[in-house]
């Protein structure tokens, strides 16, 4: 294929891929990330405490980690339309077990929710290496930060379905909704997400080596993993926290959550274009973690002295804490090379993903114990960390 009919192909069919893409992540999240939706559900149902039912809330995001790396090997290998519609269409069955099979067994359906994540994980890295190599990088950051808008809008689509299924239907049987379509998902990659045109490598031609060596990456893994803090503090929390303790219907909770992920999804994109003018993705990942880390202070004292500025604060926080996501996944690509981008998404997803799932049973613990306003306040803690690691002066252009 010559280098025209590689653009004009690439042209007409970016738009397609990514909006298969979106689709795709967005509902592997409404599983991975559904599951705070049905914590009410959960504690009426098996009488689970906080800290208990954070062992469920955290059983898909642990699963991830075992397979994230490995997935995003097997895309710089055998492609992206392969890993994801395998690992998408086999997710989908460990979902549909746990929706329609029995739940008398807490430890079995623990190690089902986990076997659930760790298949879906397949388009964690491999989806991002294909938004990737099909737009060029004057259009990558926002291209990617529609990407990411695919978690806000799962989350939103589990807060819109899965607290009302939970109630009618049961907690556990609410989840047919993602299994399916997850289902979905996979049979539009198999059939209409062709992998990007790659550049071959000529013959002899040495393996490319590792970008870690002189790059910043590490720090931004590391800044990207401490922005995980707020983002899940306000994501698994809100619903508890507006029904528990403000008192409103699970319902109404649900939808507030469901809205306020919609306009973070808006937020991402914001910040993707945001980042394509400037020129840099480091500078605004540093302010929007400064933003969080006020956002969650303004929480704790809301909850302390003043209910309506709590919920004002998870209003702002859902969009805040969610939108430097996509600038940071355009800089590990970037920074990794074609190469290494699917290994080095799936190292970022990896770190991001061991924070997840430890926040949700840590922030649960100390919630319980000493409240929401002291655990918000030490949640805050970790976005002021990330202004200091955001790699700001080690950013450099991207090699591909």
């Amino acid at each position: 294929m010559s280098v025209t009919t590689a653009e004009h192909t690439r042209s007409r069919r970016r738009w397609l891929v990514l909006a298969i893409g979106v689709f795709s992540q967005a509902s592997a999240c409404a599983f991975v990330y559904g599951i705070p939706f049905l914590v009410p559900q959960l504690r009426d149902t098996f009488g689970l405490s906080l800290a208990e039912v954070g062992v469920y809330v955290a059983a898909p995001t642990a699963g991830l980690l075992l397979t994230l790396v490995a997935w995003g090997a097997a895309a710089d290998k055998f492609g992206e339309r392969r890993v994801m519609a395998l690992g998408l269409s086999t997710g989908s069955l460990a979902m549909g077990w746990v929706a329609l099979g029995p739940h008398d067994n807490g430890a079995g359906v623990v190690v089902l929710l986990g076997l659930a994540g760790a298949l879906s994980s397949s388009v964690w890295a491999a989806s991002g290496r294909m938004v990737m190599g099909w737009f060029p990088r004057s259009e990558r950051g926002v291209a990617m930060g529609i990407r990411q808008t695919a978690q806000p809008l799962g989350v939103g689509i589990a807060g819109l379905l899965l607290p009302t299924l939970g109630q009618h239907l049961g907690a556990f049987t609410a989840l047919a909704v993602p299994a399916g379509l997850c289902l979905v998902a996979a049979v539009l990659i198999a059939t209409l997400a062709p992998d990007p045109p790659r550049e071959p490598r000529a013959e002899g031609e040495p393996t490319a080596r590792s970008p870690y060596s002189g790059t910043p990456l590490w720090r931004i893994h590391l800044s990207s993993a401490l922005l995980v803090v707020p983002q899940f503090a306000i994501a698994v929390f809100s619903t508890e926290y507006l029904v528990r303790e403000q008192h409103w219907a699970a319902a109404s909770a649900g939808a507030f959550v469901a809205v306020m992920q919609v306009v973070g999804a808006a937020g991402r994109i914001g910040a993707g274009w945001w980042s394509d003018r400037v020129g840099s993705r480091m500078r605004p990942m540093r302010q929007l973690a400064a933003g969080a880390t006020l956002v969650l202070l303004a929480f704790a004292l809301g909850d302390l002295v003043a209910p309506w500025l709590a919920v004002a604060a998870l209003a702002v926080g859902a969009v805040v804490s969610v939108a430097d996501n996509g600038l940071a996944y355009t800089a590990v690509a970037e920074l990794a090379g074609s190469s290494w981008s699917g290994r080095a998404l799936g190292i970022q997803n990896t770190g991001q993903n061991l924070v997840s799932a430890a926040a949700p049973v840590a922030l649960g613990a100390i919630i319980g114990v000493a409240g929401y306003a002291v655990g918000f306040a030490l949640a805050a803690l970790a976005p002021l960390a990330a202004v200091a690691t955001t790699p700001v002066r080690g950013e450099r252009p991207p090699s591909w």
